[in-house]
C-alpha cells in the first residue's frame, strides 16, 4: 500500500481463515519503506510529468516495490501465496471515468517471483462507480464490531455499519497536514504540537466549512486534483502563519468528521491510519462528539489498509466481490483487480 502521504510502501504479511461464515485475519509482520530522495521528488512531480516519463515512473515504480517486497520476504521468512497491490495513485477523477495508479504490477510479479493481484478501482469506474472508498468491505467483514471504521491517512474516509452499509471520503487529512509540516521542514506534525501552537482563523474555517464537496452526502471520494486545486488555493488566499493554517485545518478536519457520526455515547468508532497518532487531532474530534473513539494497537493503526488490500486480492482469487455499491454508488457490486502471473510459475489460481 502506498498511500497520497507519500509515507512510503506499507507492507504486510497477512494469514486469513474462513470458518463458520466468518473471517479472521492475523498481521504476522509488517514494515514500511521510505522512498529514496529521487524516487520521492518524481512521485511527487508525477501528475505533470509527460506521458512518457510517467510510464517510466510506472515501471520503476513497480521494479522498487517489487524488489521491497522480496527483501521483506527473505527477511521475515513468509512463504506468500501472493503480492496484492493497491499501487500509487496518480489521478482519480471517477466523474471522467478517470482512475490511475502506477506501480507496474508484471514488474512486482517479475521482481518478486510471485503471483501479483492489483488495479482493484477500475472496474468500479468502468461501471459507474466511484472506485472508492474499497476498504469498507474489509471494515464489514473483518471488524464489523464496531459502528464507524474511520482511517486517518493521505484522505479521512469512514466505513458505517449499517443497513445499507455505507462508506465515503471525507476530508483531506495527512495529505494537507503534512505538506504545512513540511514547509517548516518537519516531515508531519508530531502529535499535532504545531497546530495547537497555533490559532483558529475563523473566515478561513468558514471558507473549508462552505466547499461544495462537503455538502454531497455520497457516495464521493477525493484525489489529490481536489487538494491541489480546490482546498490548497483557499488555504493560501490568507497567507497565514504555518501554525495558524495548522490549527484552522485541523479545526475544520475535526468538523467534518464528527459531522458524519452519529453523536451517540453507545457507538464504538475504530480509527486507524497515521492520523491516529495525532492527539490533538483526535482531541478535536472528541471536541465535536461524544462517539466512543477506540485507538488500537499500533500495527493495526499503521497496517489496517494494507491489511484490506491482502484481504481484497483474497477475495478476488477467489471470485467474491470486493467492491461494494452501496459505497462506491456503483449499479452493483464487482470484482476488482487484474491478476499477473511471473514467468515460470505454477500455482492454483
Amino acid at each position: 500500500m502506498s498511500g497520497t502521504s507519500l509515507d512510503g510502501l506499507d507492507i504486510t504479511a497477512c494469514q486469513f481463515d474462513f470458518s463458520d461464515g466468518i473471517w479472521n485475519y492475523q498481521i504476522i509482520s509488517a514494515y514500511t519503506f521510505g522512498y529514496p530522495i529521487d524516487m520521492l521528488q518524481r512521485l511527487e512531480q508525477a501528475t505533470s510529468l509527460s506521458g512518457l516519463d510517467l510510464a517510466q515512473l510506472n515501471v520503476d515504480l513497480g521494479i522498487q516495490h517489487g524488489n521491497w517486497v522480496k527483501e521483506f520476504l527473505e527477511k521475515h521468512n513468509f512463504d506468500a501465496d501472493f503480492i496484492a497491490s493497491h499501487g500509487h495513485t496518480i489521478f482519480h477523477q471517477p466523474e471522467k471515468s478517470l482512475t490511475h495508479q502506477i506501480g507496474s504490477a508484471p514488474h512486482i510479479a517479475a521482481a518478486a517471483g510471485l503471483v501479483v493481484v492489483s488495479d482493484f478501482r477500475t472496474t468500479d469506474v468502468a461501471i459507474g462507480g466511484q472506485g472508492a472508498p474499497l476498504v469498507p468491505i474489509g471494515d464489514k467483514l473483518l471488524f464489523s464490531q464496531f459502528d464507524f471504521c474511520l482511517n486517518l491517512g493521505g484522505i479521512a474516509n469512514v466505513s458505517i455499519n449499517g443497513n445499507p452499509f455505507r462508506a465515503f471520503d471525507i476530508v483531506p487529512c495527512n495529505m494537507a497536514l503534512n505538506h504545512f509540516a513540511n514547509l517548516l521542514g518537519a516531515p508531519y506534525d508530531d502529535g499535532g504540537k504545531i497546530a495547537a501552537s497555533g490559532t483558529i482563523h475563523q473566515v478561513l474555517l468558514e471558507d473549508l466549512n462552505d466547499i461544495d464537496f462537503y455538502k454531497n452526502q455520497g457516495p464521493k471520494s477525493l484525489g489529490r486534483e481536489f487538494f491541489e486545486l480546490e482546498f490548497l488555493p483557499a488555504i493560501n488566499r490568507y497567507n497565514l502563519s504555518i501554525p495558524d493554517t495548522l490549527r484552522t485545518i485541523t479545526e475544520h478536519m475535526a468538523f467534518q468528521i464528527a459531522s458524519v457520526l452519529q453523536n451517540d455515547d453507545s457507538k464504538k468508532m475504530l480509527v486507524t491510519g497515521g492520523g491516529a497518532f495525532n492527539t490533538f487531532l483526535i482531541d478535536r474530534i472528541r471536541a465535536h462528539s461524544d462517539i466512543h473513539i477506540h485507538i488500537p494497537e499500533s500495527k493495526i493503526i499503521q497496517y489496517k489498509e494494507a491489511l484490506i488490500f491482502a484481504f481484497l486480492g483474497v477475495l478476488r482469487l477467489r471470485a467474491q466481490a470486493n467492491a461494494l455499491a452501496s459505497v462506491t454508488g456503483a449499479p452493483y457490486d464487482s470484482i476488482g483487480g487484474a491478476v499477473y502471473l511471473a514467468s515460470g510459475l505454477n500455482n492454483d489460481f
